[in-house]
């Protein structure tokens, strides 16, 4: 018997406006599983509908735009599955946010992939650091950069959101 493999569904990361349709899209599927995550641990319900749509369009993303910022996309097979933002917080200090992949591509390598292309960015906006806040119920993320050398620090942001911070040193590129 001949065992056939599939090729693997190649995965690439590239920047987007922060205002593109396809951003827009994975914005809106991100708070809605974040909110929905967090309003069903702590109140029992999803997200108000009107919450909703008021969150979504107050953050527009424009930090997230040069020459300050970045958005990235992460496609699997071509197709847009997950986000990745980078801002300057100073000349020295990138925050990584709204990190993201739909729940049809996890388990893939791909957030390993996105979360490599973010500190790629941080490190070409002149970063020496990167550093990001997250929630206690959100531990798939906080395995995830703990397996990538993200050591906890101390708070650098409030918010009723924010209850670890991590970072890392950026190594240069080679």
């Amino acid at each position: 018997m001949t065992e056939v493999h599939a090729p693997a569904v190649p995965w690439s990361v590239a920047p987007e406006a922060h205002d593109s349709p396809v951003a827009a899209a994975l914005w809106r599927a991100y708070y809605t599983e974040a909110s929905d995550r967090w309003y069903l641990l702590h109140e029992g319900r999803r997200t108000d509908p009107g919450e909703l749509e008021r969150e979504v369009a107050a953050e527009t993303g424009a930090d997230l735009a040069p020459p300050g910022g970045v958005l990235l996309v992460a496609r699997h097979g071509g197709e847009p599955v997950g986000t990745a933002g980078v801002r300057l917080l100073d000349p020295a200090t990138a925050e990584l946010t709204r990190v993201f992949l739909r729940e049809d591509a996890r388990g893939k390598g791909g957030a390993s992939v996105l979360l490599a292309a973010a500190e790629d960015a941080a490190r070409a906006l002149g970063a020496g650091q990167i550093v990001l806040d997250t929630r206690s119920d959100l531990v798939e993320a906080r395995a995830l950069y703990s397996r990538h050398g993200y050591e906890e620090i101390e708070p650098y942001t409030e918010g009723p959101y924010a209850e670890h911070w991590y970072g890392k040193k950026l190594t240069p590129s080679p």
